[in-house]
């Protein structure tokens, strides 16, 4: 992690500097529930590290690459409900973000995630 990310508010909206929260999972950690992990991937979203995001997919929903948009900018994030049954686990949430200088944009998603060898992996989502 950069030094002068440490103490930066975590971008994924829970109360605590990056250094203390998603730093760790983007680290190599692996993240303690299926909410944790999509915070996190938000958090990678607006600090563009794609091969965290990457690493974090399900191997068989995985894209080859993943190129981020650089224009984007990212507002906030709101988790709205998160529900685990064992080793399966989904997560609603509204991210808020602009492309460019337009408009702000919101997407509702419903996110499915699965436990493998005791680390979550994004699966894929519903966009409401």
């Amino acid at each position: 992690m950069p030094a002068d990310r440490g103490n930066i508010p975590c971008p994924c909206g829970r109360a605590a500097p990056y250094a203390a929260c998603c730093a760790r999972w983007h680290a190599g950690a692996p993240a303690p529930d299926a909410e944790a992990l999509m915070r996190s991937r938000y958090a990678a979203f607006v600090l563009g590290l794609s091969d965290y995001l990457l690493a974090t997919w399900h191997p068989g929903q995985r894209p080859a690459n993943l190129a981020l948009d650089t224009g984007t900018t990212w507002l906030g994030l709101e988790v709205r409900r998160h529900v685990a049954d064992g080793d399966r686990a989904e997560v609603e949430f509204v991210a808020r973000f602009r492309h460019g200088g337009g408009r702000a944009v919101r997407q509702h998603e419903t996110s499915r995630f699965v436990r493998e060898d005791g680390r979550w992996f994004y699966v894929d989502g519903v966009v409401a």
